[in-house]
């Protein structure tokens, strides 16, 4: 299995089913990872950087020899569709799960692959497609297709590199952008320009083909809710397709996998006008398993992974286009390590608390358990949520159901962002649109439910933990605030995602009989118990973790908390909130700090902009930093001179970290002070 994360340990889990022996392949970073323990056999391939590691073919091939492999299952990603990974299989005797070699070259190339379906007959996008186009060639093909425009790299998927472009003035720092970010996730640069499609949804076709001449499609997948070119939630199938449209889409597909010989699983995506469903656009296809696989499953019955190793053994599919028949509707949800509150950049930390949900219509794809470790130096995927029913509504309802179910403490994810998104009207009524989420962001990634009950909670919980457990108490040990007179209350200020700012709360009383102030508010009833330990257990247990009863104004919710050193994580309905003390600056130090350009998330400088002694205006680019093949430009806090800049290509940084200084310039008089 040359691949790590959730789809490794999805593909283990069908060849245990099948009794076939599976052997993991994992870098330094991954040495404690799920994938590694679960498999039959594992072996190291290098270092973290996956250059060095999952992309490095020959030591992929060394471990597939050297434990007797037969043949290797690329999953999705890092060399799952490198036609030079394909062949050197072929030549070390090992079979490749995939297509042959010619088919993975073809579509693995986004231009050549537009130029072989429209000799087909299979519509494309409008564009100009030359593969060795310069700078200024792209500039003038997006004067001849028109604005807005798509930048796409001919190489690779996923988003990367792609660049929405709706004026001129903005297309030269774009390209170069786009070429660098193609660059770096798929070792070329080359980039082609299509006309925008406005409003479009994502629809894809998932295709089966033999070594035997027959090839079916599963139906089709609406991808349409997207983030940054990234798929977030995937369902089969679409609401928008009729069945007329469906059967030319599927029809489509199948003449594109049999114009290039395909044989196994791919999918064919299109972009499809949502005022027209009738007209559809070729957009790629990809020569592997899908990131959302498991919605065809579900509404197929069908394993794509055992249908890949039956077909890559040789064996006919022995069925016919006429035999498939969808069930149900299915709806995935793809858990990031992200934090929407922030941009969605990319998070990290250690797993400290873990629950995944279950059940008949539930299945989750993690490569996730206790204690992970999340880095910067992968995807930021996590898992995948999926769930099944009758209907779509079924389907939908039951999915959220299961995301509140989960629970991730110590990295923070974006599970609150996707049941906002599942509750979004549009959602619900399966308005889509591959522009949705932008359109709607800042409702999207406002506060999730839960958020205004942080600071009250964590009140709660100290006040448990400073409550001596001993069943006979002396009551100057309890600290209720009571005293001869007034009662008193323990305060705290605190800070935490997603609270706008600094919070002051108070609670004073007993955990079963307490009042809660946030920031001077009226005192409000409240009460907190461990749900899952004896009282004797009751302060103990935070650092271990574990789940509490709290009672706000009348209002019970459970909630999930653990300790990190000076941090509480508390979660509840899916949401996770890691909270601290806030420690106020002095006033000189805010002022010094007010020119410190700080990492907005953990991961690798890609590019140093700026040197000691540079003019720079405020916003100007200094440093970037990439993580989970996200870059981000971090710009100079003030205008001013850059006093020293503090990092270098290469060098990894955390969160927050000081990238570099500005010394602000003084301020200007607008009119000059007579002597």
């Amino acid at each position: 299995m040359a691949n790590r994360g959730e789809i490794a340990v999805r593909v283990i889990r069908t060849l245990r089913e099948l009794g076939i022996e599976s052997v993991a392949v994992y870098s330094d970073a991954d040495a404690g990872a799920r994938h590694v323990r679960e498999a039959d056999v594992a072996v190291r391939i290098g270092p973290a950087p996956a250059r060095e590691s999952y992309l490095n073919i020959p030591a992929v091939l060394a471990a597939a020899t050297s434990t007797g492999a037969q043949a290797i299952h690329p999953g999705y990603g890092f060399l799952s569709e490198n036609a030079e990974f394909a062949a050197a299989c072929t030549e070390a005797g090992i079979v490749f799960i995939g297509p042959p070699t010619r088919a993975v070259e073809v579509m693995g190339d986004k231009i050549t692959a537009r130029r072989a379906v429209a000799a087909a007959g299979v519509p494309v996008v409008p564009g100009r497609d030359d593969p060795a186009m310069t700078d200024a060639d792209l500039l003038a093909a997006a004067d001849q297709v028109g604005y807005p425009v798509l930048l796409k790299p001919s190489a690779g998927g996923g988003g990367k590199g792609m660049r929405v472009v709706t004026d001129a003035s903005r297309l030269a720092a774009e390209v170069v952008g786009a070429r660098r970010e193609a660059a770096a996730a798929f070792g070329d640069d080359t980039l082609f320009v299509e006309r925008y499609v406005q409003t479009p949804r994502h629809i894809e076709v998932q295709v089966l083909a033999d070594a035997h001449g027959t090839v079916v499609h599963l139906g089709e997948r609406e991808c349409s809710l997207q983030r940054r070119h990234q798929k977030v939630i995937e369902e089969a199938p679409s609401v928008l397709l009729t069945p007329q449209a469906r059967e030319r889409m599927g029809a489509a597909a199948v003449a594109t996998a049999a114009s290039v010989g395909y044989v196994g699983a791919g999918t064919v995506e299109f972009l499809v006008a949502a005022a027209n469903p009738e007209e559809f656009f070729f957009l790629e296809m990809n020569t592997r398993l899908q990131v959302e696989h498991p919605v065809t499953e579900l509404v197929t019955g069908l394993d794509l992974v055992a249908e890949q190793l039956r077909i890559a053994a040789g064996e006919p599919l022995g069925y016919t286009q006429a035999d498939i028949r969808l069930t149900g509707h299915a709806v995935e949800a793809r858990v990031y390590a992200e934090d929407a509150a922030r941009g969605f950049l990319p998070t990290g930390g250690q797993v400290l608390r873990l629950d995944e949900p279950s059940g008949p219509a539930v299945r989750v794809d993690s490569g996730l358990r206790l204690g992970t470790t999340v880095g910067s130096t992968y995807d930021p995927m996590l898992a995948k949520i999926i769930a099944h029913g009758p209907d779509r509504d079924t389907a939908l309802d039951r999915l959220d159901r299961a995301l509140a179910r989960t629970c991730v403490l110590g990295v923070t994810t974006n599970v609150g962002f996707l049941r906002a998104l599942l509750e979004h009207p549009d959602t619900r009524a399966g308005r889509l649109d591959t522009g949705l989420i932008e359109r709607d962001l800042d409702a999207l990634v406002a506060a999730a439910p839960g958020a205004a009950d942080v600071p009250a909670v964590y009140a709660l919980v100290r006040l448990l933990e400073l409550t001596p457990d001993t069943p006979f108490v002396d009551p100057w040990d309890v600290p209720s605030g009571w005293r001869p007179g007034e009662h008193s209350s323990l305060h705290w200020t605190i800070t935490a995602a997603g609270l706008a700012g600094p919070v002051e709360v108070g609670v004073r009383g007993t955990p079963a009989d307490a009042l809660v102030a946030v920031d001077g508010g009226e005192p409000i009833p409240a009460a907190v118990e461990w749900a899952d330990a004896p009282a004797g257990e009751r302060a103990s247990r935070l650092a271990a973790g574990g789940e509490l009863v709290v009672t706000l104004a009348g209002r019970t919710r459970r909630w999930r908390v653990v300790a990190d050193g000076a941090t509480l994580w508390l979660g509840a309905d899916g949401a996770a909130w890691p909270v601290s003390e806030h420690r106020r600056r002095s006033a000189a130090a805010a002022v010094e700090a007010g020119g410190e350009a700080r990492s907005p998330m953990p991961g690798t400088v890609i590019a140093v902009h700026a040197a000691a002694g540079d003019e720079v205006a405020a916003g100007t680019p200094l440093v970037v930093v990439e993580a989970m093949k996200m870059e981000h430009t971090v710009g100079a806090p003030v205008a001013g001179r850059v006093k020293d800049v503090l990092v270098g290509v290469g060098e990894q940084v955390t969160l927050d970290a000081v990238l570099a200084v500005v010394d602000p310039a003084p301020v200007a008089l607008s009119t000059p002070v007579a002597p």
